[in-house]
């Protein structure tokens, strides 16, 4: 029974799919695929609300409960903070300078090498983080859909790979944000109808449910006693700021959105509104997970006072189990694995749509240059074939990723940002506090050269004093590039300024 409602949903979301797509790719040719500046703020807003929300939120997030409690709270309230500083900060300068593609900043500032610098990390970033996310959701549909079915866990990647190519190649950035609309309806209601149903199961109302999580140990939000902890409050808060900074302020995938708005003003009212919003869709999946974690003990274990590590134990190993095994469970309604898989497509191929045309935007303008050498038919033939590209490039990395995966998938993809993102972060920070010229071609040597640093001194802060080093490695990577840049800089005498912000 399970594979065919899983079946069903996933026909009904793509015909929905499809439909916008076909609707929004009118007037897409040559450069329009890569936006306008014609989106109503609100809209953008609604789609900027599930943009950040993937088939990693969706799965990984309520098993986070398990071993991390709601401390990843904490980390959302420095997102808040970083949102201000996307929605006054970032959004102008990008508006001032009329970018299709942000990374252009950095060819204004610098020059053409950091430019290809800036360009290449996102592409690597993107790649990996967009792969990571949808490399769990191929895992749940494998054990819900395919692999019943007997068809094999390649056939499955490829067969979700080229439907997104096929949704996103004509549409662009309109089509993007569209489905994104459609995204964060259906992520709302599935997790508020989760929740109802979870409710039901456990025979709870309202305000016992209340109750029940409020008191339940794995409730616990601020974690302030132990510095050396990774859950420790300060170190997720600022870190939270920087991260939602370089995984949403400085990436192409993410900023589409907003430029696309009419204006800056409009743009920073919908950076602010979806952030609001993100707050309590993040919160509301925690609570699902509190619920399903005490059905998983009662119902499925029969254990109350069940220990973490049997939990874990009982879940395959992986805490990203949580969901996906107790909405599979005999006591659990049709309705449920319904809304569940369709809820998990919104928040999967969406994100997967968005980064691959973020990825033919990049690439074709910021790498291939193409904007600049072709026009009309040619350019789309252009884009075309980078899209293509992109789209295998991406079933390959899953692959990959299938084969040596050992973690929950929020903490790989918020360590491989950490890796990738801290570049980009340095390269804008140096940027725009400093008026310095660099020499240009440096820095791709320190921009390579400091994941490496950090990690190094990660080991050793482990190894010297017991310091976990969290995801405050963004901080340090950026860190290693902002002093490199700073032992580049030139007189600002001996060149010609270029155009500060």
């Amino acid at each position: 029974m399970t594979p065919a409602v899983a079946l069903a949903a996933i026909l009904v979301y793509f015909v929905l799919i499809f439909i916008i797509s076909r609707f929004s790719r009118h007037n897409t040719g040559g450069g329009n695929f890569f936006g306008n500046h014609r989106t109503p703020w609100l809209i953008a807003a609604i789609a900027a609300v599930g943009a950040p929300v993937s088939g990693v939120t969706f799965i990984s997030v309520p098993g986070m409960v398990i071993t991390k409690s709601f401390s990843y709270l904490e980390m959302i309230l420095g997102f808040a903070v970083g949102y201000t500083v996307i929605a006054y900060v970032l959004v102008p300068l990008f508006y001032r300078k009329n970018l299709t593609s942000i990374y252009g900043y950095l060819e204004d500032r610098y020059g053409g090498a950091t430019h290809a610098t800036g360009a290449w990390f996102f592409f690597i970033s993107k790649m990996l983080g967009a792969s990571v996310r949808f490399f769990v959701v191929c895992i749940v549909l494998q054990n819900l859909l395919f692999g019943p079915l007997g068809i094999p866990f390649s056939v499955n990647v490829i067969i979700a790979i080229s439907l997104i190519f096929l949704y996103t190649s004509q549409g662009g950035v309109k089509t993007v944000i569209w489905t994104d609309t459609l995204k964060t309806l259906c992520i709302v209601s599935a997790v508020i109808i989760c929740i109802v149903t979870m409710m039901n199961a456990l025979g709870m109302n309202f305000s016992s449910m209340c109750r029940a999580v409020t008191s339940d140990p794995c409730s616990r939000i601020f974690f302030f006693d132990d510095p050396k902890n990774g859950l420790y409050f300060w170190k997720q808060f600022i870190a939270g700021i920087f991260l939602v900074i370089a995984t949403n302020g400085l990436d192409q995938d993410m900023m589409q959105r907003n430029l696309s708005c009419r204006n800056s003003k409009e743009a920073a009212k919908s950076v602010l509104l979806g952030a609001g919003v993100q707050f309590v869709i993040i919160f509301l999946f925690l609570m699902l997970g509190v619920l399903m974690l005490r059905y998983f003990k009662f119902e499925t274990s029969g254990a109350e006072g069940a220990s973490a590590a049997d939990v874990i134990s009982g879940l395959s190993g992986s805490t990203d189990n949580l969901f996906p095994t107790v909405v599979a469970s005999k006591g659990m309604p049709s309705v449920a694995v319904f809304l569940f898989v369709l809820g998990l497509c919104a928040a999967s191929y969406s994100t997967a749509g968005a980064a691959l045309t973020a990825l033919t935007t990049s690439f074709t303008i910021d790498i291939l240059k193409a904007d600049r050498k072709k026009e009309g038919n040619s350019l789309d033939r252009t884009r075309k074939w980078v899209h293509a590209s992109m789209a295998v490039c991406m079933g390959a990395v899953i692959l990959v990723f299938n084969a040596i995966n050992n973690q929950d998938a929020i903490s790989a993809v918020y360590l491989l940002a950490s890796y990738t993102y801290g570049p980009i972060l340095g390269l804008f920070a140096f940027g725009m506090m400093c008026k310095a010229p660099v020499r240009d071609r440096a820095v791709p040597l320190i921009c390579i050269a400091a994941p490496f640093l950090s990690y190094a001194l990660k080991t050793w802060l482990k190894l010297s004093f017991g310091y976990t080093v969290s995801y405050e490695l963004l901080l340090i990577n950026a860190a290693f590039v902002m002093v490199g840049m700073a032992l580049v800089r030139m007189p600002v005498t001996s060149v010609p300024c270029r155009k500060q912000p």
